[in-house]
């Protein structure tokens, strides 16, 4: 029972809750008046409960990190049962989302094995800074928003327009931002690995500098967006909800450059829950106020 519950806890269901910035920003862009919430409930849980979790155990199933990870403070052993529990969660994944469409089981498919190159050991992205960023940028973010949008609205209507591959890019261009942020406390441990990451290439106070640029990038493009599009109270919202954000990023930077020490996985997962939760509130208002 205990290595059951350890395999359970590797796959960090909770953690998923980091990633739905990205859902709802997709939904809050979607063309048309109508969502159909089932549909959308249904593809909010094939990722949320079934790929990203698969993806993290597979990720813990190769690291086997000792230290500190994302929504992990002490992370359990690894057994060899979590390569069999994350077999069937990609598999209910797969399954799950062809009975949406055969097209966006194929996007999900294609999520998952780029998603496992990051970590498996004969390829293993993660080791180099560049490869390995722009695999998480790329799928977890623009990918995603187009997927979760196709998987919605079974439609590619709309999904191309320059609006919308706009909107797109600024996801990615957010999580380029804020990826390294997550890696800036496990240099330690990353390099004990043989990995290179973005973070360590930049240093702790370059990561921060980094992420800052990439934010003032994104929320302009994002703002940019919106006024071309004519939706006024978007840029309020977005503005209002993100400000917590804006704070505890700047609290966070003052305290690193005091004492490098502050950078550390209580700050890292305080950082992520409070843009995650504010962001998701901005597009949840969005969605609903359509």
């Amino acid at each position: 029972m205990k290595k059951l519950i350890g395999t359970i806890t590797l796959l960090r269901i909770p953690f998923s809750i980091y990633l739905m910035p990205i859902y709802w920003f997709a939904l809050s862009n979607l063309e048309g008046d109508d969502i159909d919430p089932y549909r959308a409930l249904y593809v909010f849980a094939i990722f949320h409960l079934l790929v990203y979790p698969g993806s993290n155990g597979y990720n813990s199933y190769f690291d086997r990190d000792t230290s500190s990870i994302g929504g992990l403070e002490k992370p359990p052993q690894v057994s060899s049962t979590l390569i069999y529990v994350v077999l069937i969660f990609d598999l209910l994944a797969i399954g799950c989302s062809y009975l949406l469409s055969p097209l966006f089981s194929m996007l999900v498919l294609i999520y998952m094995l780029v998603s496992k190159a990051y970590s498996n050991d004969r390829i293993r992205l993660k080791r180099y800074p560049i490869p390995g960023t722009a695999s998480v940028v790329i799928f977890q973010g623009a990918f995603t928003y187009l997927a979760i949008q196709y998987g919605v609205s079974n439609s590619m209507d709309g999904l191309q327009s320059t609006y919308n591959l706009s909107a797109a890019l600024v996801s990615s261009l957010f999580l380029l931002g804020s990826y390294p942020l997550t890696q800036v406390y496990q240099h330690v441990e990353d390099d004990a690995q043989g990995d290179r990451t973005l973070s360590m290439l930049l240093g702790i106070k370059g990561t921060f500098l980094f992420s800052a640029i990439l934010f003032l990038i994104a929320s302009t493009v994002l703002i940019l967006g919106y006024l071309s599009n004519n939706q006024i109270m978007n840029i309020g919202i977005y503005l209002g909800l993100g400000l917590p954000v804006l704070i505890v990023f700047y609290r966070w930077q003052r305290k690193v450059t005091a004492d490098p020490g502050n950078a550390n996985y209580a700050n890292a997962m305080l950082m992520n829950k409070v843009s995650s939760l504010c962001l998701s509130a901005a597009f949840i208002t969005m969605v609903l106020l359509r």
